[in-house]
């Protein structure tokens, strides 16, 4: 499992990358989410690395 933390807000991102976020259950900056270690995990991960944190 990995953990990640949303460190940016959704404003100004394009739709690809708000439907991403919305993917993993990520609302809110500081908001933190467990999510299973996988390719596709880590693929969604690669699309959003200056607005995620991973813990």
């Amino acid at each position: 499992m990995i953990k990640i933390r949303l460190t940016r807000s959704w404003i100004g991102c394009s739709p690809k990358q708000r439907r991403v976020l919305a993917a993993l259950g990520l609302k809110r900056p500081g908001k933190v989410k467990e999510v299973p270690d996988n390719a596709a995990m880590r693929g969604m991960l690669a699309c959003i690395p200056h607005m995620v944190e991973v813990l």
